[in-house]
């Protein structure tokens, strides 16, 4: 039997974050994780250089059944206060896009960063290690744990912290964990989904569209679900299959299944003038489009709309009507997915141990005391852009000061 102060499961960017500034609080704390290789997810982020926050992170970029639960968090750690460490280790980083920071050289910076910390903090290792059972004796949790460095062992502490994640990427070790540790201690889990996800359509209704993917173009997209209304102004991917992109993966967190999705293929372009321009216009309609559409794309939008004689005839010549269709069809393009890609190519999971379940100022479980979670494995989940990384760094902070 070992004995610490803090048992964290999960050595990802929450977990480290926590069992780093827990231990420079001065706890004995002991990190476990089921991977040989750590922080994997930090490691393929943003292209391998990590976009570690996005410098916008607040509450309004986060979905929750209970959208309140993330401020206090958030509030008390800010990218700034991200920020201020990576100045410490003598991390540069640039904005790319809309307050989204990178790292200048590579992800692996993060990680030796956060280990790094937790050797300023004495913290324990043990990776390569499987939970095979925990429980809760004596005012205590005991992780019974096999395969480590260590062999067989059985850790022992009064805190136990989960950030073992979501669902998404199963590849890189992803697993139900913490799911089911919440369920064995009587918490709530609300229902997971892949989130920043690629979506998927029926393979006869994609057909026009499959010869198209790699192709790139930006839009307006927008959709209804349960988290009210999603509209967003990012680049959208074709795909063989269907929908991919920043807009894309963006608007699949508010999709739900059955969901209709509306976009303007068009948002710079002035569609109403076209009519009021036609005269004297000798090009063919694909010229009308090609300023602001990729040609391949824009030769196959109008296959699809016009007919064969409107096709080759001069924009002066088409009727009014026809060209007021063919804006509307491009301007507010309505389609309905059948799916998404799944968890396997999701970065991120939605949904997970209801928030109603832990408080806001710890991560600690009203029902069980003593027992935290943090990170992805709580129904918390960001835009994309870096907000992730900022829950899991403001989330783990807040849990780490308060055991």
């Amino acid at each position: 039997m070992q004995h610490f102060d803090i048992a964290v499961i999960g050595a990802g960017a929450a977990g480290m974050m926590c069992a780093a500034v827990a231990g420079q609080r001065g706890k004995k704390v002991v990190l476990v994780d089921h991977a040989a290789a750590i922080g994997e997810k930090i490691r393929i982020s943003g292209g391998g250089r990590c976009n570690f926050t996005n410098l916008g992170a607040g509450p309004a970029n986060f979905l929750s059944e209970n959208p309140h639960f993330c401020r206090s968090a958030l509030a008390r750690y800010t990218p700034r206060d991200f920020l201020a460490l990576l100045k410490q280790h003598r991390i540069a980083w640039h904005e790319k896009h809309r307050g989204q920071l990178f790292c200048d050289d590579s992800a692996e910076q993060i990680i030796a960063m956060l280990k790094d910390e937790c050797a300023s903090g004495r913290v324990t290792w043990r990776t390569g290690t499987k939970v095979a059972k925990v429980r809760h004796e004596g005012g205590a949790y005991v992780l019974e744990t096999s395969d480590g460095d260590e062999g067989r062992a059985t850790l022992r502490a009064p805190k136990l912290v989960i950030a073992t994640g979501g669902l998404s990427i199963p590849k890189i070790g992803a697993s139900d964990f913490g799911y089911r540790i919440a369920k064995q201690f009587g918490l709530k889990l609300t229902e997971t989904r892949p989130a920043l996800v690629p979506l998927t359509f029926e393979e006869k209704a994609w057909k026009p569209f499959a010869a198209l993917s790699g192709l790139s173009v930006e839009v307006e997209i927008e959709t209804k679900g349960p988290f009210g209304p999603g509209r967003f102004s990012e680049d959208l991917l074709l795909t063989h299959r269907g929908l991919s992109g920043p807009a894309v993966l963006q608007i699949s967190s508010y999709w739900q299944p059955g969901g209709e999705l509306r976009l303007n293929l068009l948002p710079q372009a002035d569609t109403a003038a076209w009519t009021a321009a036609k005269s004297g216009q000798r090009g063919n309609a694909a010229s009308l489009l090609t300023p602001a559409l990729p040609k391949r794309l824009a030769e196959a939008w109008i296959e699809r709309e016009l007919v064969a004689a409107e096709r080759g005839r001069p924009v002066a010549d088409l009727p009014d009507k026809t060209l007021k269709r063919l804006a509307e069809s491009l301007t507010q393009w309505r389609i309905t997915p059948n799916g998404t890609e799944g968890y396997r190519k999701a970065e991120v999971t939605a949904g997970g141990v209801d928030t109603r379940e832990l408080s806001s100022q710890s991560m600690e479980a009203v029902k069980a005391t003593g027992l935290h979670f943090i990170g992805e494995v709580v129904d918390v989940t960001g835009w994309l852009g870096g907000y992730n990384f900022q829950w899991a760094w403001a989330s783990a902070a807040a849990c780490a000061q308060a055991l």
